[in-house]
């Protein structure tokens, strides 16, 4: 598939059919993730990939899914017959800057971005395009219930969720009214100026 199509056909799918998603699918797509860039090559992003079918039900649970069936939604958490827990150890970054090659005369630098979840969010979006090119779909939710979540899967104490992945072969679903918001994104060239 050609990037420009795969491109296209993502979006956030949150609804899933019967039908079983392969280990080596999963890999590739984590793989995809691991893939991402990284500041100063730390690579401090982690995956958890969910398959069993009680701890889907768990995390459906702490997302807070009847709530989204309350709202007309499928349960498209617990359905999904996959999910890729996304983490960052903001720790890892600390330290990869306070080796010989990236300490500065000052030490460590500022931090004037936290880079840590700029790398999440790379990892995020090779993992969902990656879905696409299995064949499949995907959908991003944030849980807001982040430490049951970590404990749940058993993530380390320095490593953060920062969400999950829902993967699978798409249904039909009721698609989200923030499609219907007209939401420009601005791009301009050389400088910042008005849209017109």
């Amino acid at each position: 598939m050609e990037f420009s199509e795969t491109l296209a056909k993502r979006r956030m799918v949150r609804n899933y059919t019967d039908e079983p998603v392969t280990r080596e699918q999963l890999e590739r797509i984590a793989q995809a993730g691991a893939r991402a860039p990284s500041a100063g090559n730390t690579r401090g992003q982690s995956f958890v990939v969910v398959t069993d079918s009680a701890t889907r039900q768990a995390i459906a649970g702490l997302a807070g899914e009847s709530h989204y069936v309350d709202l007309g939604f499928d349960p498209w958490i617990s359905r999904a017959p996959a999910h890729i827990i996304i983490g960052v150890s903001e720790a890892a970054y600390h330290n990869r800057y306070q080796e010989t090659d990236k300490l500065g005369p000052d030490g460590e630098i500022e931090w004037p971005v936290p880079y840590w979840w700029v790398d999440a969010g790379a990892s995020l979006m090779a993992i969902l395009l990656a879905a696409i090119d299995e064949g499949l779909a995907a959908g991003f939710l944030g849980v807001h219930a982040f430490d049951e979540l970590e404990a749940l899967v058993g993530m380390p104490e320095d490593v953060s969720a920062i969400g999950i992945v829902t993967i699978g072969h798409p249904a039909a679903d009721r698609r989200s009214g923030s499609l219907n918001r007209p939401a420009p994104i601005g791009i301009h060239w050389e400088r910042w100026h008005a849209q017109t």
